[in-house]
């Protein structure tokens, strides 16, 4: 949901910017987007518009660095609906992406695909013929159900199903859409039976409000995206979904075909390899939390990871 509501909030934006780039060919010399961007031999790497995208982006270039790859950055550049087509064009090289997003939002919108596997075969079957995806990592950035850690210790609370017996003694929190989504307390009730004592909303800029409560145990649960730096600040638990209520998010790097040789595409899964959803965590609360530069905290990720 959160990689869709970001597109959703830049498309008057996104829009205009793709009416500019027109057909993305050589005389389109005022998008700094078109063309390979960087030079012969050069992997371009691209980041959207938001923190973790652009910190990942970084790994990716670091990790292609550390092979001897030259590499072009692009990062801050806008949502999926400006640079997606940059990626099946060629002026992006390497994108990160979020499988389930991406398959959703621009491949296939009608799709009911829910777990990486699931996800990641419909990509590679419906993807435009010059583009991939690669490895998917164990890192997910997705809604998630998760509880205050006075809760999930008093109720031993681990998975969703743990819920069951307890959930009409909870107030659960999150975005006025969760009530009404299948990816919401639809899904939660269809798949886990779960019926909560009060539902409260906290829309866009409540985020603040939402946390402090949920630490004071005023709510006990909240729908936050799973590399939120507030849950590791906290101490907060993200119960297991294994009936996938939510659809996997995985970590995945786009890339044009003709952009990345095999040596790049063994440094790009090496990243996807060793990246886990706890690495981001730890890595949003340097970068947003602890305000440390972006090129920082991707080295010491990839020296700690044994790929730098």
């Amino acid at each position: 949901m959160k990689r869709i509501i970001r597109g959703a909030a830049v498309g008057l934006v996104a829009a205009l910017a793709l009416s500019a780039c027109g057909g993305g060919g050589d005389d389109d010399k005022d998008n700094p987007l078109s063309g390979g961007g960087g030079g012969k031999g050069t992997i371009t790497v691209g980041g959207a518009n938001f923190p973790e995208s652009g910190l990942i982006g970084e790994i990716y270039a670091q990790a292609l660095e550390a092979k001897d790859i030259k590499v072009s950055r692009k990062f801050n550049i806008g949502a999926r609906e400006v640079y997606y087509d940059q990626v099946v064009k060629g002026g992006i090289s390497v994108m990160p992406e979020y499988n389930g997003a991406l398959l959703t939002t621009s491949v296939d919108k009608s799709s009911t695909a829910a777990t990486t596997e699931e996800i990641n075969a419909a990509l590679k079957a419906k993807l435009p013929a010059g583009v991939e995806i690669l490895d998917s990592a164990k890192a997910e950035d997705k809604d998630s159900v998760t509880v205050n850690e006075q809760t999930a210790t008093k109720y031993k609370l681990k998975s969703l199903n743990d819920l069951k017996p307890i959930a009409g003694q909870l107030t659960i929190a999150g975005p006025s859409e969760f009530k009404t989504r299948q990816q919401g307390l639809v899904g939660l009730k269809t798949k886990y039976g779960l019926n909560f004592k009060k539902f409260q909303p906290f829309d866009a800029g409540a985020q603040p409000t939402l946390v402090k409560l949920l630490k004071k145990d005023q709510i006990q649960a909240a729908d936050l995206f799973t590399t939120d730096p507030t849950i590791l600040e906290n101490k907060f638990v993200v119960l297991d979904d294994p009936l996938h209520v939510f659809s996997a998010q995985n970590v995945t790097p786009l890339v044009h075909k003709s952009a990345v040789n095999d040596q790049a595409r063994a440094a790009l899964n090496a990243v996807s390899a060793k990246l886990t959803t706890q690495d981001l965590l730890d890595m949003m609360k340097r970068l947003v939390g602890d305000k440390d530069d972006q090129e920082k905290v991707a080295e010491d990720w990839l020296k700690k990871a044994g790929l730098a």
